[in-house]
């Protein structure tokens, strides 16, 4: 899992930045989604969140679990599709897909590691992963 867990690290640690950033000046982030700047704490209390999961990442990594690595995969792509919704509706601005892809993009890579680190696994153990399939 050298791969996966290495692209979960990298995102992890893009959670804790762009959590730190929403904390310590949020309406610049807003400004790149076309928000207008607020006082309100809500910004500071999504960052707190967005960086606490950026540590959730880092320590499961510490010991890696396939189910744990094949959830984020789905909860990033989501990301994406909310996106995508959000703009369809007139909830957000286009720049939202930018966010949405590089989430996207980090899932992506994951799958791809995931995959080929399960090959490699079933073809030196000859077992397989018992049974258990990966899409």
């Amino acid at each position: 899992m050298k791969q996966s867990v290495h692209s979960l690290k990298l995102f992890g640690l893009y959670m804790n930045l762009l959590g730190a950033a929403l904390i310590v000046v949020p309406n610049l982030l807003l400004s790149l989604f076309g928000i207008a700047p607020t006082s309100e704490v809500w910004v500071r209390v999504a960052g707190v969140l967005v960086f606490n999961l950026g540590i959730y990442y880092r320590f499961a990594l510490k010991n890696p679990d396939k189910a744990f690595i094949q959830a984020s995969i789905y909860a990033r792509m989501f990301v994406l599709a909310a996106f995508i919704a959000f703009i369809l509706f007139g909830f957000a601005t286009p720049v939202f897909l930018l966010f949405g892809a590089v989430d996207a993009a980090g899932a992506l890579w994951t799958w791809i590691a995931l995959r080929g680190e399960e090959r490699e696994e079933s073809g030196l153990s000859g077992q397989g992963n018992g049974g258990q399939k990966w899409t």
